[in-house]
């Protein structure tokens, strides 16, 4: 029997990158913070560092050596994380980027719109 994957739409420009401080808004896991590990954005999905466990079953082989039940963080949908703009869980409520005014190129900042402080 084959299984179907669930398919999410991707996210073209996902408004959270790697080592950004998020916290989950819905789901399992709401109320918790934590630190992007990594992104996917064909998948709609983020890895947060210590939130959404899930347990891998690993086989013994040369390389991992004794096998056994290891705790390893699962993917979260982008739709439910929100960022973190200081540590006191305030949520920026959209991000946009500016061109910083320099002669040679513009560089671009992430910017909280609300606040209008870089992230």
């Amino acid at each position: 029997m084959i299984k179907k994957q669930k398919v999410r739409r991707s996210v073209q420009h996902p408004h959270i990158r790697k080592d950004d401080k998020v916290v989950v808004i819905s789901g399992e896991n709401s109320g918790k913070t934590g630190r992007v590990l990594s992104v996917n954005p064909e998948k709609g999905t983020a890895v947060v560092e210590g939130l959404n466990m899930i347990k891998k079953h690993i086989r013994p082989n040369k390389n991992v050596g004794k096998g056994g039940i290891v705790d390893k963080e699962g993917p979260i949908a982008l739709s439910n994380l929100c960022l973190l703009v200081d540590d006191k869980r305030t949520h920026a409520k959209m991000v946009e980027n500016k061109a910083k005014e320099s002669p040679n190129k513009p560089n671009r900042v992430r910017v909280d719109a609300k606040t209008g402080e870089n992230l």
